[in-house]
């Protein structure tokens, strides 16, 4: 039961003049499914496509420690000072140029029974059109015994910080198919996301919920299906269905990452200073960024993951002409060539971070197995086929100091807003 191209392609927002979406999706391969290939020219540094998500979900630890966001778009609430000062610890940390905040707090808007935020009216609306519905508890928001809230609480009991994904992007899913008049459109739109074997499945799993995953899946089955059972999604609540649910969001979901403070930095970085001035604020931007590292490390932004019919379709290259970001400070997904893609040429991002293309082709591959499941066969990889299969012992220094990645996929989009 495949999605028609027109409802795909719905959900592409528009690209600066351009009349049409300049890509397709074909088949490439068994071993690589779709892919997503140019219809015309695109000139490098030009956005291909920007694409909403057809669900998105900030993580749940994220949101437990005050990472403030919509609850619809992720779009960060905090003004920029205001997020400096809890990212630093320290209540009297003034930004200058206060100006170049972007928030506007003035549209703000609550869910009217349980409270919960949005960016503004209108994602309040499309949130309650297309399964906040469902989802609200009232005034129940804050009881533990409410099933909703029992289904977050064990999977945060099971899925730390780094987080790579959320329950209640599935729990979305279900709401919206519970909510719309056309369920059949949106379990088709949900299909086109790949599938993997059952061994696949239970790989993914393992690796969101570790050692005793078989266990903490079948709670969270239980949890899952008293707070949202849906005769018409049935299968997605059986053991195999909802393992099936649980891989596709795990190998599916988008990082997505927004920052009030990031987006104040860019406005500064474009500020036309003398230099004495840029100086002193380039300098003042550093320092700051080194208190927060201090007081809060790697944890800068609002978090989450979405699904993105259009992005998924883009296969991995360790040399890619495409990269995804999210400028606008919200979910809406921006594709940039980093190169002119010629007519029929396969657009590709890369699933690894800057630092990670860098590495060997073993280590690569190592990281791409664990967290994707795939061996790459880009041109990079292939020129280096004769290299040994052995990680050089700087890597594996630095793989004992750092671990291993938790989530590739939320390498450069996460910083990038």
């Amino acid at each position: 039961m495949a999605a028609s191209m027109s409802d795909v392609f719905s959900f592409c927002v528009g690209v600066a003049g351009r009349a049409r979406v300049a890509v397709e999706v074909r088949f490439v391969s068994s071993a690589k499914g779709k892919g997503l290939f140019a219809t015309q020219l695109i000139r490098k540094g030009e956005t291909i496509f920007v694409e909403r998500p057809l669900v998105a979900a900030q993580f749940l630890w994220n949101a437990l420690y005050r990472y403030r966001a919509c609850d619809h778009c992720l779009r960060a609430l905090e003004k920029a000072e205001e997020n400096a000062q809890r990212l630093t610890g320290k209540p009297g940390q003034v930004l200058p140029h206060p100006e170049l905040c972007s928030v506007r707090k003035d549209l703000h808007q609550n869910c009217p029974h349980c409270q919960v935020m949005y960016c503004s009216a209108e994602c309040q609306l499309a949130a309650a059109e297309q399964y906040h519905q469902v989802l609200c508890p009232g005034p129940s928001q804050d009881d533990p015994l409410h099933p909703l809230n029992k289904l977050q609480e064990a999977w945060r009991s099971v899925h730390y910080p780094p987080e790579t994904a959320s329950i209640m992007l599935m729990a979305r899913m279900v709401a919206t198919v519970k909510q719309a008049k056309d369920k059949d459109r949106w379990i088709r739109l949900f299909s086109q996301f790949c599938n993997k074997t059952a061994n696949e499945e239970e790989e993914i799993v393992h690796k969101l919920l570790g050692d005793k995953f078989k266990g903490q899946l079948e709670l969270l089955r239980r949890l899952f299906t008293e707070a949202l059972y849906e005769e018409a999604l049935s299968q997605w609540f059986t053991p195999d269905g909802f393992r099936s649910l649980f891989a596709l969001v795990g190998t599916n979901g988008q990082g997505i990452g927004t920052s009030s403070l990031s987006q104040w930095v860019h406005a500064c970085d474009a500020l036309e200073l003398k230099p004495q001035d840029r100086e002193q604020l380039d300098a003042f931007i550093d320092q700051l960024y080194k208190d927060i590292e201090a007081a809060t490390g790697e944890f800068l932004n609002c978090e989450g993951s979405g699904l993105f019919v259009l992005q998924s379709c883009c296969n991995h290259s360790c040399v890619p002409n495409a990269e995804t970001s999210f400028p606008e400070n919200n979910f809406l997904l921006h594709v940039t060539a980093l190169e002119d893609i010629k007519p029929g040429e396969e657009i590709c991002i890369s699933y690894l971070d800057c630092c990670q293309r860098e590495r060997s082709r073993h280590s690569r591959h190592k990281i791409l197995r664990e967290n994707y499941l795939f061996v790459c066969s880009c041109p990079k990889c292939l020129a280096e086929a004769d290299e040994p299969n052995v990680t050089s012992e700087e890597e594996e220094d630095e793989e004992e100091e750092e671990g291993e990645p938790e989530d590739a996929e939320l390498g450069d989009e996460m910083t990038d807003v």
